[in-house]
Formats: structure tokens, C-alpha cells, sequence
């Protein structure tokens, strides 16, 4: 949306910004703004350079998911291979980079699906997904101190596992749905 639309009257001006925190991943920041009344207020939010989420999908069907342990909730979590993008990196080198990483495949045929602000409320993160077919095994290129396990699962299994609750990763719970809808021909 532009300035020009008809929500111009909820839209926030920033007067002051500031870094409080500069770290190798995330940039928290403190902005003074003005509200749509004319009243002051903080915002607080995390600055992310953006990231890419990918779908693999076998040659018999099935996806290739992860297991993952995420240390900041401290549990394994069943999610699709995924990673920063690098300055000035383009999506889709970022997923074609990013898949051969986590999971040791190529692709041949790339698919857009969708982009995600998966934290709008404190976060700038944008998350590109994408599908990812014809996948070629060229070997696993895992980053120092990344540690995952790779496993196929037919859409169903997943399907069942986000109904039990057992998928809550935000970027695959949104990418197995959009995938579904995708399958079925929904637009």
C-alpha cells in the first residue's frame, strides 16, 4: 500500500531512531514516532535482514522436512529447510543456497509460493517460501555448529502432525496450508 490510500489517517511518522542492540544476526531498535492524534509514542522492533523458507519435494511425492533443535525454546521442532539472506543476496540464491546447506539436494524447478511477516508487531522479518522439484542429492554442506536431520513425510503425515499441534513452527505450519490449497488446485 502507498501513502495515497484511504489508511493514510492510521499510518505512524517516525521522528527519532535509535540502535540499542547490533548483533551478528538481529538490530533492535528504538524509534520515536508520532500517531495519527498527534500523541508520542515508543516503538520498539527487531531489524532482520530477511529469510527464505523451502519446500523440497521428492521424487516420489514425498517432502523433505528437518528436525531441528532451537535453542531459544529449548526443544526439537519439525520444520522445512530455511535460513537468512545474506546483504545484497536475491531469495532465490538464498533458497537454492540454503537447501544444498541443510539438506544436501538441488533443484531443477523452482516455484515461488508465498512471503511471510511472520512477527509484524516487533520484527521486519520477511520470509520468501519456496517450492523446490526435481531434487538432485549432491551432498549435505551443513554450516559450523548446525546440526539437523533430514526425512521425508508424505503431505498427509504432515497435515495430521500441524492438526495434533505437533507442528508450530510458523513459516511450515503457513507453508504446508499454502501447499495444500496448491495441490488441490485452490487459488
Amino acid at each position: 500500500m502507498s501513502d495515497e490510500t484511504p489508511d493514510r489517517h492510521l499510518v505512524e511518522t517516525r521522528l527519532d531512531s535509535k540502535d540499542v542492540f547490533s548483533g551478528n544476526l538481529l538490530h533492535v531498535r528504538r524509534d520515536s514516532v508520532l500517531l495519527p492524534d498527534g500523541a508520542r509514542a515508543t516503538r520498539e522492533y527487531i531489524v532482520h535482514p530477511g529469510a527464505v523458507m523451502i519446500i523440497p519435494r521428492l521424487a516420489d511425492g514425498r517432502l523433505l522436512m528437518e528436525r531441528q533443535y532451537r535453542y531459544p525454546l529449548e526443544r526439537v521442532f519439525v520444520e522445512f529447510p530455511a535460513g537468512k539472506i545474506d546483504p545484497d543476496e536475491d531469495p532465490l540464491v538464498a533458497a537454492q543456497r540454503e537447501l544444498t546447506e541443510e539438506t544436501g539436494y538441488t533443484a531443477a524447478r523452482w516455484t515461488r509460493l508465498a512471503s511471510m511477516h511472520p512477527v509484524i508487531s516487533y520484527s521486519t522479518e520477511r520470509i520468501d517460501m519456496f517450492i523446490a522439484d526435481d531434487l538432485t542429492h549432491v551432498g549435505t554442506q551443513l554450516d559450523e555448529g548446525e546440526f539437523i536431520e533430514t526425512f521425508g513425510a508424505t503431505l498427509a503425515d504432515a497435515l495430521g502432525w500441524l492438526d495434533r499441534g505437533e507442528i508450530t513452527d510458523a513459516k511450515t505450519m503457513l507453508g504446508l496450508l499454502l501447499l495444500a490449497r496448491h495441490a488441490a488446485g485452490t487459488p
